[in-house]
């Protein structure tokens, strides 16, 4: 039977592999090969003496982005706490970075080994762990248990698939359950959570963070010049279709689709992952397409058939320029990401079948007309025909998905009224 203890000895065997594969991700990202230092525990915390400290967990670019009203709303509510956000990749790095500046200290979070868990609490000594959706970490959350670290698992969801996966393992899953404090995005995700050993009182239903997503007038007006920008000098029907975030896989299902548009289109197409900017643009090259890298400034001239956004940071800017958007890691077996990005702006959202990690958003656009999910390159392409024809239905779907975004909002405050009761006197036993 797996416990704690063979968890973690496990874990310590494999440790070599865990430098390799660092290795070999510095090779294809070459950020990956900064501040391993951090990954065991080992930082300057001198400035954080003396201060309470509040620490907010996200794992990489869409639980950053996720976190952020939370960690904003964190930082008016309690002025005099430091806040210490940690990330476990670059780009979630880069995204922190730029969201909140010097206002927050943050680190990479140690890995879930004991001593490397040990150093960063000893470091950091939080009064409050909240870490975002799933990222759960057996010692982690022992080790906030036994200092009394209360620790809630904030916009948390979880799979029937991901449940299955944990309920294999209760000596290792069942103690950690029973530590966690759960704010669920929704009553599915809350059952699955008791189901596995979360207090029943400990678990509230307080819907997804992603619903309270603002986005600032500046970046919807830098959208709307970018947009202008790029169609200066293209046909005036020109439909702008942003690919956000594909996988690889998808790209070329996405670019079969707009192959057979009977009217002029631009692609703009995202990448996940910075690694894989150099690969789509040799795909572009051999497919004979005309493209302009976002990266260098390049014009948009009437010959471009695509934009490749191989920047960081921008996805809301560009979907704010946007007439469709296409959400990627959906047409690959990758559970999607995140579409309210998109139905926040009014921007109408097609998607691939695999939604997993956003079942129940997905469930709710598709049902108020808001999101169409297609099942192949094929569709894809159908779709795009049938909107970019219509534009009164571009307008109802991106009226549609805002509708829901609204109906949904609340959340920032239920999750923020749990961290508040937490945070002045409740303990993990």
């Amino acid at each position: 039977m797996v416990n704690r203890f063979s968890y973690s000895l496990l874990f310590y065997l494999l440790v070599p592999f865990v430098g390799l594969r660092l290795l070999y991700r510095a090779w294809r990202a070459p950020l990956y090969a900064r501040r391993w230092a951090e990954r065991f525990g080992w930082f300057d915390a001198s400035s954080l003496a003396g201060k309470p400290v509040l620490w907010v967990h996200s794992v990489s670019v869409g639980e950053s982005i996720a976190a952020a009203p939370l960690v904003k709303g964190l930082q008016r509510q309690y002025p005099s706490h430091q806040l210490v956000v940690t990330t476990m990749t670059p780009t979630g790095s880069e995204r922190v970075k730029a969201l909140y500046g010097d206002t927050v200290f943050h680190v990479y979070a140690p890995y879930d080994l004991p001593d490397a868990v040990a150093r960063f609490m000893r470091s950091i000594r939080p009064q409050l762990a909240v870490i975002m959706e799933t990222e759960l970490w057996p010692n982690t959350v022992a080790a906030c248990h036994k200092q009394g670290v209360p620790v809630l698992l904030a916009n948390a969801r979880l799979s029937a698939r991901s449940a299955r996966g944990y309920a294999r393992f209760p000596a290792l899953v069942g103690p950690m359950m029973k530590a966690l404090h759960v704010a669920a995005q929704s009553e599915e995700a809350a059952e699955r959570f008791r189901q596995l050993g979360v207090s029943p009182d400990r678990v509230q239903v307080t819907g997804s963070l992603k619903f309270d997503l603002g986005v600032d007038d500046a970046v919807k007006q830098q959208g709307v010049e970018l947009r202008q920008q790029w169609l200066m000098n293209q046909k005036p029907e020109t439909t702008v279709i942003v690919a956000a975030s594909t996988h690889q896989g998808e790209d070329e299902q996405v670019l079969d689709a707009i192959t057979g548009l009977d009217r002029p289109a631009l692609l703009v197409l995202v990448p996940r992952h910075p690694e894989r900017f150099g690969k789509v643009a040799e795909l572009l090259s051999r497919r004979g397409l005309k493209f302009a890298r976002r990266s260098r400034q390049e014009a948009v001239n009437a010959d471009t058939t695509v934009v490749l956004a191989d920047t960081m940071g921008e996805m809301l800017r560009l979907l704010a320029a946007a007439d469709i958007a296409f959400i990627g890691g959906s047409l690959v077996p990758t559970g999607g990401h995140n579409m309210l990005e998109a139905s926040v702006l009014g921007v109408p959202v097609l998607s691939g079948p695999h939604l997993f990690n956003f079942q129940e958003i997905s469930d709710q656009l598709v049902q108020a007309k808001a999101m169409k999910v297609v099942q192949d390159a094929v569709e894809l392409g159908q779709a795009l025909r049938l909107l970019v024809s219509n534009p009164a239905a571009l307008q109802d779907m991106g009226a549609a998905g805002h509708a829901v975004v609204e109906r949904n909002k609340g959340a920032l405050q239920n999750q923020l009224e749990m961290c508040g009761h937490l945070i002045t006197g409740a303990r993990t036993d």
